[in-house]
């Protein structure tokens, strides 16, 4: 298959992917009508567990590994928690497009602790683009407006937790695989995630919910994540992962039809600056890359003769 080729399906699977976590999104809120967000939580930690677990297994993949243990894996865990807390808090709370426009300045978020944390050196232009990404998270929370809704602050911390994910992820040892550190991931929160139902006074699950809605919650989540890594494993991420932005058009769909929300002439503005700041942060991120490699090549060619 050609780069190209593979680079066009990878584009299709992350839309896809996008689809299915967006729709997978919509039964999150769904089933907060009867289900509380921590039993929300543990219904999702569960079913990511074995499914993760089994691909560990299905792809040979060691799950006794004491690495495991890292300062920076633990640390990855307990981001991957608070941030899936605050979305899940996020869905049954705050509207759909308000939630995925904040959620999906995660890459901006990550550029700018790139700076800050790993020294990394930026031009003036990238500096530019991280800010017109911050002002277009203003423009979608608006804090200023009277009647400021404070469970906007839950996507927020959805943002901020995935971010920190994002950033030490670059750090594990490169052998260990994404099922595995998923599968720790979720048996790390496991304990967490029990005790929050048991201490809310609450069951595990009531004995009356609708089953397809927790069914619809869990396969159209597996089914994104699916779809997710057979993008990225496909074609060159800077083709692919701008496409990662088309949640935030599902959302805004979906919440029109589902729940009749609206979005706001201010949210719309703002969306439209975080997706046109990931874009040419990730597009800028493939100039230099390729510059370097060609210095690269030119270097070894100089060598040469």
């Amino acid at each position: 298959m050609s780069k190209s080729a593979k680079n066009t399906k990878g584009i299709a699977f992350m839309l896809l992917a996008m689809a299915a976590f967006a729709v997978g999104d919509v039964f999150i809120k769904m089933a907060g009508l009867f289900l509380s967000s921590a039993q929300i939580m543990l219904v999702l930690i569960s079913s990511g567990l074995v499914l993760y677990a089994v691909i560990a297994v299905i792809r040979g993949d060691t799950l006794r590994d004491s690495r495991a243990f890292k300062s920076v894996l633990l640390i990855r865990y307990a981001a991957e928690m608070i941030g899936l807390m605050g979305m899940i808090m996020s869905l049954t709370k705050v509207p759909l497009p308000i939630v995925g426009a904040v959620v999906q300045a995660a890459p901006i978020l990550v550029a700018g602790g790139a700076v800050i944390f790993l020294k990394e050196v930026v031009s003036w232009r990238r500096w530019t683009s991280i800010a017109m990404g911050f002002v277009g998270v203003l423009f979608v929370i608006q804090p200023g407006e009277e009647g400021f809704d404070y469970a906007v602050m839950w996507p927020i911390l959805a943002l901020v937790a995935f971010s920190v994910r994002d950033l030490v992820t670059r750090w594990p040892p490169p052998d260990m695989s994404s099922a595995s550190i998923a599968t720790f991931t979720m048996a790390s929160a496991l304990p967490f995630t029990t005790a929050w139902v048991f201490l809310n006074g609450e069951m595990f699950l009531p004995p009356e919910l609708d089953w397809i809605i927790i069914i619809c919650m869990v396969i159209f989540g597996s089914i994104g994540y699916l779809f997710l890594v057979s993008s990225l494993r496909l074609g060159n991420l800077s083709a692919i992962m701008p496409f990662r932005y088309s949640r935030i058009v599902f959302l805004l769909v979906l919440g029109i039809l589902m729940f009749g929300e609206i979005p706001s002439f201010s949210m719309l503005i703002g969306s439209a600056l975080i997706v046109a700041s990931g874009i040419y942060i990730i597009w800028r991120e493939r100039v230099i890359t390729s510059r370097l490699s060609q210095n690269s090549k030119t270097n070894a060619a100089v060598k040469i003769t």
